[in-house]
């Protein structure tokens, strides 16, 4: 327990400042609540994917049990119907971050919101290669306003943010107009100069990068910074890295999934979108381009919430005698299906407890190592699919793979090591529990 207590007060020391700062960090809650709110629309690509591969398609997993194609010989033209959901959701991911991104840099400084992340957009697209002349006509790229403008999105939304708020503060640079004039004319002039300033200056700066490098920025941004980010993201050392310490804050009480989102979604948001773009194409996640994504955490590492703490439940229901741990995990299974684990964090208490830390961050480390390697062996295919965070336990494993069934036999060999790495810990504070209970009664006895 002494060994326990230091290490308690000296990661406590080390991180939980470091944390809090990230937690309170305006730039790193724009970006990451940019991705939150753009989860929606990201989601809804993924499950057309999903609908279109699994129930539309002849060879579909749901299509072949329920022989919908017998009963429906046509169902395969609805694929179509369907499709251009992409067009308006993955493939235009960037032009939702930026907006977002600039706008939640006002709302955290006070200024107009909505003309921010509209600004965001129209710088976005200053700095936008060129339109290409084919055959006369004009033609605007889409490959940057996807996965592969990220970066130049990010960059963009919290420059214009931080710009944009500082220059509608000014009073020299406002317009206030007579109290007659309609609100939202009124609200449209008093950032006037502002915008013009700030797209003004994004022109001269996309003028001067082109100068010097004639691809420009998102060219030299991806090929600089978001490439190699992603190589460094999809290994597993670093899903090993992010995942272990993403579970340590936790057992500080920092929510640690919300305090590395912005650095998570960074290193993983192309990837993932490249592996579902692969699948719309090909109608299958074998051989998808990055086997390796956070997918795989919440696929194989993730059951009942942070922590595989749906393991912790089933073994305290298999081998705990103390009566408050079995109380709140009655109270918690009906979440924990859902991946919800607050109960059990702040209830047991999972935090600052000196026995469950070390099984809370080692046993979802080696649950993603037990998925990849299911992966890179060929046993299984990648995550290629988004599946909603709140899917219960290894049907994620299953409808991430687009319906393999050894996937989900594989969810539910890690949940059985889950519950077997926990079984340990939960009878030695069955131990700590008695042992407590006695030394109080002593002392009792001799008073």
């Amino acid at each position: 327990m002494g060994f326990m207590a230091t290490f308690e007060k000296v990661a406590e020391k080390a991180l939980v400042p470091i944390a809090t700062k990230l937690n309170s960090q305006r730039h790193i809650i724009a970006i990451r609540d940019a991705f939150i709110l753009a989860f929606p629309i990201t989601l809804a690509g993924s499950l057309i994917v999903l609908l279109n591969f699994a129930i539309l398609a002849p060879d579909g997993f749901i299509a072949k049990i329920l022989f919908l194609h017998k009963l429906f010989p046509n169902l395969a033209d609805l694929q179509s119907v369907f499709s251009p959901v992409l067009n308006g959701s993955t493939n235009i991911l960037s032009m939702f971050i930026v907006f977002l991104v600039a706008r939640n840099m006002a709302i955290s400084l006070k200024a107009d919101e909505l003309l921010c992340g509209l600004t965001g957009l129209s710088t976005f697209f200053i700095i936008y290669p060129p339109y290409k002349v084919v055959d006369g006509a004009s033609f605007l790229s889409t490959q940057w306003v996807g996965a592969q403008g990220l970066f130049v999105a990010l960059i963009v939304g919290l420059v214009v943010g931080e710009l944009f708020s500082r220059l509608s503060r000014s009073k020299k640079l406002q317009i206030n107009m007579p109290a007659s004039v309609p609100p939202a004319v009124s609200r449209s002039f008093k950032v006037l100069f502002p915008i013009i300033i700030i797209t003004v200056l994004f022109a001269i700066g996309n003028a001067i990068i082109n100068a010097l490098y004639p691809n420009g920025l998102h060219e030299f941004i991806y090929a600089v910074l978001q490439t190699p980010l992603k190589h460094l993201g999809t290994n597993i050392f670093s899903l090993v890295v992010l995942c272990i310490v993403s579970n340590l804050l936790w057992v500080f009480g920092i929510h640690g999934p919300n305090t590395v989102a912005a650095i998570r979604e960074a290193m993983f948001a192309e990837a993932n979108l490249e592996n579902l773009n692969y699948v719309a194409a090909h109608g299958t996640a074998w051989d998808a381009p990055y086997p390796v994504t956070w997918a795989i955490n919440d696929a194989f590492a993730n059951y009942g919430g942070s922590g595989m703490t749906l393991g912790l439940l089933i073994a305290i229901f298999i081998v705990s005698r103390r009566k408050d741990y079995r109380e709140i995990g009655k109270l918690s299974i009906a979440p924990g299906l859902f991946n919800i684990n607050e109960p059990v964090i702040f209830g047991l208490p999972v935090v600052l407890n000196p026995i469950l830390i070390l099984p809370f961050i080692i046993v979802p480390a080696v649950n993603v190592i037990i998925g990849y390697l299911a992966i890179s062996t060929g046993l299984i295919p990648a995550i290629a699919y988004a599946v909603p965070w709140t899917t219960p336990g290894p049907l994620i494993a299953f409808l991430g793979t687009g319906g393999n069934w050894v996937a989900l036999i594989i969810g539910f060999v890690c949940l059985a090591v889950s519950t077997i790495i926990y079984l340990p810990f939960v009878i030695a504070s069955n131990k700590a529990a008695s042992s407590g209970y006695n030394s109080s009664s002593e002392s009792e006895k001799t008073a």
